[in-house]
């Protein structure tokens, strides 16, 4: 489909998803948005839902601003996939044994390592960056200083929610190895320290959402935003690095007869902010749930624990300000879900999948997620379809 477009206070939204389908709650902060006096643009894409603030699966464009909150407190979090030389003749009858040896390797949930990964030690890590990367460290927020050993130690660690790690089969037979994660509790603890710090600015009490506060440019409290973000996205960018060396790992030592050999990595962001420029303006383009889409650019569209995912390329759409959609989004809360679903149901809906079949996870079943397919056909003018991908197992924190 090519967007719908809603009238917008300031703006008008650009939706690649049916308006009629999204709840209440997320139209009203899409209007909210809409009305911020900074904003320049506002495009929703098909995953879209009720977020903190802001929708997740929107992707708002601000000259001179950006607002801590639509970024979302998982900073920099997103996906990275390879795809291998193995294929599905490869692999055992009995999966178990695999996703064991995953969940020795990557520590899940609030789980951390006993010492920081040594980077050094990793199978052709690319360590460049990787000391200086750390010595910012004293330059973030004060707040968060005391957190430095629990960031070092959860460096290459899965977190929990809808954080996962999969060993999938294309449709071809290809096995891919793929994950999703972002800047654990430092990111976290980062996003709310400046949240807050912005909701006390003068500028930002007349608001019609005191979530939607946001920092203004050449003001010291935007600096200090933006130096603690940059810092974060890059945290969980090395954090997924790091992951999937420990994941290459693994496969080298339960496929070492096959010799594993893998291709080029492909990594992208869904919670971040970036500088782009369109019509002539210099933005700061915020995407909460959704990848960067420009022309050529790799990106991957999870769906959930049951169904496919996809490895897709951009197509350059300048009227969704270069993005697409993030995966299927949620289609219920995580409370819904746990009302609505049994462990026998999720059970069935994973039938085929070496994962977790627990009231742990219940929150995670397929049914609370839109269809993907369904996200993939509204979608079609934003990127095309490289890679269809369904797991064979799946860990979850």
């Amino acid at each position: 489909m090519s967007y719908v477009e809603v009238p917008g206070a300031k703006v008008p939204i650009r939706m690649w998803a049916d308006p009629a389908s999204v709840e209440d709650g997320a139209m009203q902060q899409l209007r909210n948005v809409s009305t911020l006096p900074w904003i320049k643009g506002l495009a929703v894409m098909p995953d879209v839902h009720f977020g903190k603030g802001a929708t997740v699966g929107s992707v708002i464009a601000m000259q001179g601003a950006v607002c801590p909150a639509a970024v979302g407190v998982d900073i920099g979090c997103g996906m990275s996939a390879v795809r291998t030389s193995l294929t599905a003749n490869d692999l055992p009858g009995d999966l178990s044994r695999l996703r064991s040896r995953i969940e020795q390797a990557i520590p899940v949930g609030r789980g951390m390592h006993g010492d920081a990964v040594d980077p050094g030690k990793l199978h052709g890590f690319p360590t460049s960056g990787w000391d200086d990367f750390w010595g910012r460290f004293g330059g973030i927020a004060d707040a968060v200083k005391f957190r430095q050993e629990r960031a070092t130690k959860q460096m290459g660690t899965l977190g929990s929610g809808n954080h996962m790690i999969e060993f999938c089969l294309d449709s071809e037979g290809a096995v891919w190895l793929m994950l999703h994660s972002g800047s654990r509790n430092i990111g976290k603890e980062l996003a709310e320290h400046h949240i807050g710090v912005a909701q006390k600015l003068p500028h930002n009490q007349s608001l019609v959402d005191r979530d939607l506060a946001v920092f203004i440019s050449e003001t010291p409290q935007m600096a200090a935003y933006r130096n603690d973000l940059y810092w974060a996205q890059e945290y969980a960018k090395y954090n997924r690095a790091i992951m999937m060396a420990l994941f290459k790992d693994v496969v080298r030592k339960e496929f070492k007869k096959a010799k594993p050999v893998f291709g080029q990595e492909i990594s992208c962001h869904h919670n971040y902010v970036a500088e782009e420029r369109y019509d002539g303006a210099d933005l700061l383009v915020t995407r909460k749930g959704a990848i960067r889409a420009g022309s050529g650019e790799y990106g991957i569209i999870p769906g959930s624990m049951g169904t496919s995912s996809y490895i897709v390329r951009g197509l350059g759409n300048e009227k969704a300000f270069n993005s697409a959609s993030h995966g299927a989004g949620r289609r219920m809360s995580r409370n819904a879900a746990k009302r609505r679903f049994t462990v026998r149901d999720l059970e069935e809906q994973t039938r085929g999948v070496e994962c977790r079949k627990d009231s742990g996870v219940l929150d995670e079943i397929p049914a609370a997620y839109k269809p993907i397919e369904q996200v993939m056909e509204q979608q079609r003018d934003l990127v095309e379809v490289v890679a269809k991908l369904k797991q064979v197992v799946c860990v979850k924190g």
